[in-house]
C-alpha cells in the first residue's frame, strides 16, 4: 500500500468490503482513502475502477482525467510491482481496452491469487465482455489459494457461482451460489448467481420463492437491487403474471424517482421489450423511458447499452430517436475506425475494417451492437425479414457485447418473433427446436412452438404445445 497511512488502509479495506457487497458507501471510503493519502497507489486505483464499473461515459471520464493527473504525479519506479500491474489494468481500461484489463488482472491473480480487488474487478471486464469462460476460470483459478475460513472467500464463492452459470454448470452454480449465500446472507451478487440458475433451468417458482425469502437481504440499500427486482419480474412474466411484472417495473425499475443509471434503464428496456414482443399494452411506460434514456445524450461508450435505449425509442414509436442514434454510432465507426486500421488488407479486424484497432467498444458496435440496433428498427416497423436477416448472423456472437445470457435472450426472442412472423417457418423451427432442447421449462419457447404451429396449419401440434406453456407457466405460478 505505497503511499497510503494506517487510516487510509482502514478506509481502503471498508472499501473493498463495500464493493464485494454492492453497498453504495464504497465511492465515500474510497474517496476517503485519497483524501487522507491524495498518492496513495491502491486508492487512486480503486477509484479508476469505481469510475469503470458503472459503465457510465460520464463517470469514466471524469475518473480517467483523475486518474492521468495522478500518475503524472507518482513515478512507477515508487510503486510495487502488483500495484503497477493494477495501475496498467486500470489505464488499459479507461483507454478502452477492456479486454486488455481483464488480461493484467489475470496475469496478477496468477502470482497473487489472494488479490480480492483484482478478482472482482477481473470478473465484472469479462461480464461485460460476455466470456462466460473467463467468468468461469478467472475465479475458479485463484479459489484453491483461498483458505475457507477467510471472510472474502464466500464472496468469491459467489462470483464463482455466476461463472459456473454463465458457462453452463447450473447444478454447481445453485450448490456454490447457496453455499456462499449461506456464509453472506447480504451477498447480492451470490443471490444473482443462485436466481441466474433458476432462470435457466426453468425453475420460476423456485426462484420466486428463493428472492421472497431472502427480499431483506437484497430489496434495497446495494447497487444490485433494481437488478435483481428485474429477475423476480422475469420469474413473474414466465407464470403469465403481467399484472405483478408491471408492479416491479413501476415500484423499482423505473419511475419518476429513478436514478437514470444505464445499467438500471437497460433493465427497465429489456422487461418492457418482452412484453412488447408478446403484444403486451403496457401504457405510457415506453414514452418515459425513452424520454430518460435521450435525457442521457449519451456518445459512443458501450454497445450494449446503446441497443437498449434504442428498444426504448422503438417501443416508444420514436423511430427518428432510434434512427438517430444508429446514425451517430455509424459516423463514429467510421471515425474510429479511420484512426485506428492499419489501412492493409488482410490483418485482422472487422468484417470491412482491415487491421482495425481501438477501443473495445469499436469492435462490439461495429460487429455487434449496430447489426442489433437495426434490427430493432426493422422489427418495429414490421419489417420482419430484414430484422431476420440481421440477427441470424450474429445470433451466436451476441455474448461478445457484453451481459448475460438472461439479459441477451431479450435480442434472441426477438429473432424467434421476427421469424415466425416473416414466414420464415424453418429458421423459426431451428430456432425452436434449439431453445426447447436447451430449456424445455420454459412457457415462452411453448407458447412461440404454438404460435408456428398455428402458421403451419398444425392445430394439433398449437394446442399441444399451448398445453406444455399453460401448464409450465401454472407451475411457475406456484410460488
Amino acid at each position: 500500500m505505497t503511499f497510503t497511512s494506517t487510516d487510509a488502509v482502514r478506509h481502503y479495506e471498508k472499501a473493498l468490503d463495500c464493493l464485494l457487497f454492492f453497498r453504495p458507501q464504497v465511492t465515500a471510503e474510497a474517496e476517503a482513502v485519497v483524501t487522507d493519502s491524495p498518492r496513495s497507489v491502491m486508492g487512486n486505483v480503486l477509484l479508476a475502477y469505481l469510475g469503470l464499473l458503472g459503465t457510465e461515459e460520464k463517470d469514466a471520464a471524469a475518473a480517467r482525467k483523475a486518474f492521468e493527473e495522478f500518475r503524472r504525479g507518482v513515478r512507477l519506479s515508487e510503486a510495487t510491482q502488483r500495484e503497477r500491474m493494477h495501475i496498467e489494468a486500470a489505464s488499459s481500461w479507461l483507454n478502452g481496452d477492456i479486454p486488455g484489463a481483464g488480461r493484467v488482472l489475470g496475469e496478477l491473480h496468477v502470482t497473487h491469487p489472494r488479490d480480492a480487488l483484482a478478482l472482482a474487478v477481473g470478473h465484472q471486464t469479462d461480464f461485460f465482455t460476455g466470456n462466460a469462460l473467463l467468468l468461469r476460470d478467472r475465479i475458479g483459478g485463484a479459489l484453491s489459494a483461498w483458505d475457507e475460513d477467510d471472510p472474502h472467500y464466500g464472496l468469491l464463492l459467489g462470483m464463482y457461482a455466476f461463472g459456473l452459470e454463465e458457462a453452463g454448470h447450473y447444478a454447481q452454480s445453485e450448490q456454490a451460489g447457496l453455499a456462499a449465500v449461506e456464509r453472506n446472507a447480504r451477498d447480492v451478487w451470490g443471490i444473482h448467481a443462485v436466481v441466474h440458475a433458476y432462470e435457466m433451468t426453468g425453475r420460476f417458482a423456485d426462484g420466486i420463492r428463493y428472492l421472497n425469502e431472502r427480499k431483506a437481504d437484497w430489496a434495497d440499500g446495494n447497487y444490485l437491487n433494481v437488478h435483481n427486482w428485474w429477475h423476480y419480474a422475469l420469474y413473474h412474466l414466465e407464470a403469465d403474471r403481467t399484472d405483478r411484472v408491471l408492479d416491479v417495473y413501476d415500484a423499482v425499475l423505473h419511475n419518476e424517482e429513478s436514478a437514470g443509471l444505464a445499467m438500471e434503464m437497460l433493465d427497465a428496456a429489456s422487461l418492457l421489450w418482452r412484453l412488447h414482443l408478446a403484444g403486451t399494452d403496457t401504457g405510457d411506460r415506453w414514452k418515459a423511458l425513452s424520454d430518460a434514456w435521450a435525457a442521457r445524450q449519451d456518445g459512443a461508450y458501450y454497445a450494449f447499452n446503446d441497443a437498449h435505449a434504442v428498444m426504448a425509442h422503438v417501443g416508444a414509436e420514436r423511430m427518428a430517436e432510434a434512427e438517430g442514434l444508429i446514425r451517430d454510432r455509424e459516423a463514429w465507426v467510421r471515425q474510429a475506425a479511420g484512426q485506428h486500421t492499419s489501412g492493409l488488407p488482410g490483418l485482422p479486424g472487422l468484417p470491412g475494417l482491415p487491421g482495425l484497432h481501438g477501443p473495445s467498444n469499436l469492435q462490439m458496435t461495429a460487429e455487434v451492437g449496430l447489426p442489433v440496433c437495426r434490427a430493432l428498427v426493422a422489427y418495429g416497423k414490421r419489417r420482419y425479414d430484414e430484422a431476420v436477416g440481421l440477427l441470424l448472423p450474429i445470433r451466436h456472437r451476441l455474448q461478445t457485447f457484453g451481459g448475460s445470457h438472461a439479459q441477451r435472450d431479450a435480442v434472441q426472442r426477438t429473432l424467434v418473433e421476427a421469424a415466425v412472423r416473416s414466414g420464415q417457418h424453418d429458421i423459426a423451427r431451428t430456432l425452436l427446436s434449439e431453445r426447447i432442447h436447451v430449456r424445455p421449462l420454459c412457457p415462452y419457447n411453448w407458447g412461440a412452438q404454438a404460435r408456428l404451429a398455428d402458421r403451419l396449419g398444425d392445430t394439433a401440434g398449437a394446442g399441444a404445445a399451448r398445453r406444455r406453456a399453460a401448464e409450465q407457466a401454472t407451475a411457475a405460478a406456484g410460488a
